[in-house]
């Protein structure tokens, strides 16, 4: 491997001791050809906690050292022409997501069995055609797509009670022959997906898993012809409901068999279904009533997916940015627009020290005219309407602030500057000034002074475009995007169960309008947002694996 090159995204990451890298692409692609892998130093990176190497058809291995990246959380490993993983990589203890899709993988190393911390498996699209032994030891594992491989079955120790937290397993499109009556063991599962494989039988048992939403197995000739006809058209409920009814009945049969303990022993499962099925409801309804849910729509499932091009003059001035859009926000009932844009000030004042440490603005999708940059311009030629004031530059605008802040302070004879005046000094003696600027190039936002009226949420606003901005890190703008999203779950949450303040506007004036069913319901939608360099390189995809991912037990994030 050829290392006298080394590569700007790595050295960047280096020098600004970064925690993400995203490296996808034909020119990252036609690199790695010609510097016969990827550059070695990237293996040096042990801050990192998000990794992803995509869309390279040149990447056939990955070299040994990655077992130096300890502090990996996420290893996105999609779209190339992996043919082996390294055993190694069971010494990253702290991997949470591996997704090794869409390669040429025939084999997983034993080493993925030792990923305790590990939630989230995707090897769908390869050449597999066993599972290793002893996934049962990832005993975090909480989802696990094999789709499209050449899978047999799955090895003994799956069906699990080890695996308490697996809830999604999908398995369509492979060689499967059996499903194990024994996948009862699996309390979790809410989710299975065994469409198309070469089931002739499905077990009974599998009525016993007690959280069961949601199953397929449209595509397997199913020796119960009526179970194969309910399969293709029925829901999950009616299928289990037969399962169960099956069940019931082999029982009848096996009651003069001289193995008459296999009947106890269903009667005795079925029983602790039927109290895990109690219990399950009662903890699902708790759950329900705690739960808020944030849904993630990425990139390449946007139709119209946005795009932040970001200067290279900013990196003097105010370097850092992320960006994305949070659709399912009802601003419309009661109070609730106040409600957020005072939970915006509340995080402004705090977590981003009275606008010191970072920004945060929000904007009407709607009246956003793309493509967006992030750029630079004089103080004198910075022109923006701000929110509530008239159209004029960054000079004018910082004086009339100043002359407001010290009014401020003599009426309320204080001898400190206030607030206000602490984020007006990030600016002074700065040649030129930060701002977001529209296609039409309107200045949309001057962090981290204001944004503009022409872009100004309102009640009737359903799309918003956030972004937050700093001078001090990248990973502080995302733990202050994490909370603002964070908190736009518990307000939306708190919106809709208080109805009864839809269509009274807050102002108590006539009855209460019926909400519709957009405005009752608490999830958000985030969809992410890629901020690119002047030649389109990424430098940061929010939100990403790694983000909203800290204590938020109550959160539940749909990926």
């Amino acid at each position: 491997m050829d290392d006298t090159t080394k590569w700007s995204e790595v050295e960047k990451a280096a020098t600004e001791k970064r925690r993400e890298l995203v490296l996808q692409g034909p020119a990252v692609d036609k690199r790695i050809s010609s510097n016969g892998g990827l550059d070695s130093s990237i293996y040096s990176l042990t801050l990192l906690n998000y990794l992803e190497v995509s869309q390279c058809p040149s990447l056939t291995e990955i070299h040994e050292d990655i077992r130096h990246l300890t502090n990996l959380q996420s290893l996105i490993l999609c779209r190339n022409k992996l043919a082996s993983i390294p055993n190694v990589i069971g010494n990253l203890k702290s991997l949470k997501v591996l997704d090794l899709s869409v390669n040429n993988l025939t084999v997983l190393p034993e080493g993925v069995t030792q990923l305790r911390e590990l939630n989230t498996l995707n090897v769908s699209c390869n050449s597999l055609e066993v599972l290793p032994e002893g996934l049962s030891q990832c005993t975090k594992l909480s989802s696990i797509n094999i789709s499209k491989n050449r899978v047999t079955g799955f090895p003994a120790d799956f069906y699990s009670e080890k695996l308490d937290l697996l809830s999604t397993v999908v398995a369509s499109d492979n060689l499967i022959e059996e499903l194990s009556g024994e996948i009862h063991k699996l309390a979790a599962l809410k989710v299975l997906d065994l469409s198309n494989n070469k089931l002739r039988e499905i077990p009974s048992d599998l009525s016993d898993c007690p959280k069961l939403k949601e199953i397929s197995f449209k595509g397997n000739k199913l020796n119960d012809k009526r179970l194969e006809k309910m399969v293709n058209g029925c829901q999950t409920k009616s299928i289990l409901d037969y399962l169960r009814g099956k069940g019931r009945g082999r029982q009848g049969e096996d009651k003069g068999d001289a193995d008459g303990g296999r009947s106890t022993d269903k009667k005795k499962r079925q029983q602790q279904r039927k109290k895990k099925e109690k219990a399950s409801d009662e903890q699902d309804e708790v759950e329900e009533l705690n739960k808020m849910v944030v849904r993630v729509l990425h990139v390449s499932d946007a139709a119209t997916a946005l795009t932040v091009k970001v200067s290279a003059e900013v990196k003097d001035v105010r370097p850092y940015l992320v960006c994305c859009i949070v659709r399912g926000m009802n601003l419309k009932s009661g109070n609730a627009l106040k409600r957020f844009l005072m939970a915006q000030t509340k995080l402004h004042d705090d977590l981003c020290g009275k606008r010191t440490i970072a920004t945060i603005a929000t904007h009407d999708v709607q009246q956003l005219r793309t493509p967006i940059m992030y750029d630079v311009k004089q103080p004198t030629q910075l022109k923006i309407v701000a929110l509530g004031r008239k159209e004029m530059t960054a000079v004018e605008l910082i004086r009339h602030l100043h002359l407001e802040a010290e009014e401020l302070r003599k009426q309320k004879k204080r001898q400190n500057v206030t607030g206000l005046h602490k984020y007006l000094q990030l600016l002074q003696g700065k040649p030129l000034y930060p701002c977001l600027v529209d296609a039409e190039g309107d200045v949309i936002s001057f962090p981290p002074i204001t944004n503009s009226e022409k872009t100004k949420i309102k009640k009737t606003t359903k799309e918003l475009f956030l972004e937050v901005t700093s001078a001090t890190s990248l990973q502080t703008c995302k733990d202050v995007m994490d909370a603002l999203i964070v908190k736009m779950a518990e307000l939306n949450k708190f919106t809709a169960e208080h109805q009864e303040e839809a269509g009274s506007d807050g102002e108590g004036g006539g009855p209460p309008v019926p909400a519709d069913s957009s405005e009752t319901s608490s999830q958000l939608i985030i969809q992410q947002v890629r901020t690119v360099d002047q030649d389109g390189n990424l430098k940061v995809v929010y939100p990403s694996k790694t983000d909203l991912s800290n204590d938020m037990n109550n959160l539940t994030i749909i990926w």
